[in-house]
């Protein structure tokens, strides 16, 4: 695994984590960050724009709240869902969403050591 980068694509990044890609969407956003974070609320207020988001929401409120956010990508943690509503809801607005078996403190590790964190 490469490290330290100062930026990937969300499609680098799921490739170099070995990430499943649950919905594309724009896999050439790049990741300028990442957040971890569950209560949405707290995440829309706090995300950054190109953040990779690392949570185990996989809902619709979950995308729009990527969306308001301009999250770079949604990272599903622990094998977490994406409901169908939500999967259609990536879809249409183009949110990449993948998904590992690793837990939130894991991905966001191994996502800091790949931004030089």
């Amino acid at each position: 695994m490469e490290q330290g980068r100062k930026s990937w694509t969300v499609g680098e990044l799921a490739q170099a984590m070995g990430l499943e890609t649950v919905v594309e969407g724009d896999s050439s956003r790049e990741i300028t960050g990442g957040y971890c974070g569950d209560l949405l609320s707290w995440v829309m207020g706090r995300a950054k724009e190109g953040d990779a988001w690392i949570t185990v929401m996989g809902n619709v409120n979950a995308v729009a709240v990527a969306v308001l956010a301009d999250a770079a990508c949604i990272l599903l943690a622990e094998d977490s869902p994406l409901d169908d509503e939500a999967k259609e809801r990536a879809l249409s607005q183009e949110v990449p969403v993948l998904r590992s078996g690793k837990d939130t403190f894991s991905l966001a590790v191994e996502l800091g050591r790949l931004l030089g964190r």
